[in-house]
């Protein structure tokens, strides 16, 4: 009797997506887990984070104590829970449209599939289905939810998200003097600025903000706006892409003198000085 071989493992359908995400951005590695999520160590599960309890009080601790560190002074507790909810949505938001925006592939990924180990840079995902287009090689695989063309992914990852942070977002409300639209404007600007980034990085800036402008283009509600990307001219003639944040990041208490590029409170002509600027 002959033994068959065994047959390698098959690489997930979003595993190259995000490798591609490790090497540009070497800041966030994420791996996936199987039975259960790593833990101890400074991994806590996005579950935990939304329950509101033991876990998000010792994550807003350490953005306390970083705070303090970085800038002599404590910070507001709503501040610091905004801080703290920027420092994980950011990458969470990647996770889903990362994958998107370089296979066409939109993982779904409740809160419970989700942990995250900020001091590292590291996210652990459990994926068990995603979405994809009718013609995609990934489409017949266990788990692949296929719909009809781009606008219908385009949907997929915005409830993708939404699924994930909105659990989120209620467990960081009562840490926060914000309402559901101040929340959801800030979940705009994660999904908008991560990808922006990352595009960057990536060396795809304009194919980026053109994505984004179809992901977001308004009226996609819970989200708040639109990708809000507009174009200024430098001194020299030169195109200098900007966008105006949905919500504010509130480091103008720590430093009123110093408000972020793509804030409102930033005029163009500070913007213009701030992104033409050479070290």
């Amino acid at each position: 009797m002959t033994s068959a071989l065994a047959a390698p493992p098959v690489a997930h359908p979003v595993a190259d997506a995000y490798a591609r995400l490790s090497a540009a951005f070497p800041g966030l590695r994420v791996t996936t887990w199987g039975e259960a999520p790593p833990a101890g160590d400074g991994w806590v599960t996005a579950a935990a984070l939304a329950a509101g309890g033991e876990a998000l009080d010792a994550f807003l601790a350490w953005d306390d104590a970083q705070i303090l560190r970085d800038y002599g002074q404590r910070a507001r507790p709503d501040v610091t829970a905004s801080f703290a909810l920027h420092r994980y949505a950011w990458p969470a938001c990647l996770l889903i449209t990362i994958p998107w925006f370089l296979h066409r592939r939109v993982p779904y990924l409740p809160v419970g599939n989700v942990s995250f180990q900020r001091e590292l840079g590291r996210m652990a995902v459990r994926i068990d289905a995603f979405a994809c287009l009718p013609d995609d090689p990934a489409a017949g695989l266990p788990g692949a939810r296929v719909v009809a063309d781009e606008e219908a992914l385009r949907a997929e990852v915005r409830s993708a998200v939404a699924g994930h942070l909105r659990p989120v977002l209620d467990g960081f409300r009562s840490r926060m003097r914000r309402g559901p639209r101040a929340l959801w404007g800030m979940a705009t600007d994660e999904i908008v600025e991560g990808l922006w980034y990352l595009g960057h990085l990536l060396g795809e800036e304009p194919r980026a903000v053109a994505e984004l402008e179809r992901l977001l283009p308004g009226a996609t509600a819970p989200y708040v706006g639109s990708a809000a990307f507009r174009t200024l001219t430098g001194p020299r003639g030169e195109a200098l892409p900007t966008r105006d944040r949905a919500s504010c990041c509130m480091f103008y208490t720590l430093r009123p003198e110093d408000t972020c590029v793509t804030c409102p409170r930033t005029c163009d002509a500070d913007r213009i000085t701030r992104l033409t600027a050479t070290s």
